[in-house]
């Protein structure tokens, strides 16, 4: 069976099988293909299998926010994450308490991206490789004070 000729539900399955997806993500990947089916309205069917594969637990904004936690986690800060779970859709209080329990780790979190990127002994020798590696820092979404945080503890070291 071709990808093409799946049902509402069925194309949502194999949404989730690739990797867990938030309900507002789904519906908006749902609607690109839908609106050329010619049964009932587009957004109807959507709903209807949506609300399906949520009542049998295989579609949770819950999964879909550890998700994204545990991929991009690593690499990015909570301002970054913020954005991220905002873009999925996921609920505002769902948004808060995921970046709430990144925000136990971020220090931690920030000084590995730093040693990744700059090396252990990647002491700023100038402001103009501090600001560099701040900049660095800031795009991947990490917080002003945890920023300098890290460059404090290099800089002690």
């Amino acid at each position: 069976m071709s990808f093409a000729s799946l049902s509402v539900k069925g194309r949502a399955l194999r949404y989730l099988a690739q990797r867990e997806h938030s309900r507002a993500e789904l519906e908006r990947k749902l609607a690109r293909v839908v609106e050329d089916l010619p049964d009932a309205p587009a957004l109807q069917q959507i709903a209807a299998a949506l609300d399906e594969l949520a009542a049998k637990d295989l579609l949770s904004e819950s999964r879909a926010a550890a998700s994204v936690l545990h991929s991009q986690g690593q690499r990015y800060g909570s301002r970054r994450l913020k954005q991220t779970l905002q873009m999925k859709g996921i609920a505002p209080d769902l948004v808060s308490a995921t970046l709430q329990q990144a925000r136990l780790t971020e220090l931690e979190r920030a000084r590995e991206v730093w040693r990744r990127r700059f090396g252990a002994a990647a002491a700023a020798a100038d402001a103009q490789a501090r600001a560099r590696q701040m900049r660095f820092m800031a795009g991947r979404g990490f917080d002003s004070e945890v920023i300098r945080r890290v460059l404090q503890v290099d800089a002690d070291d």
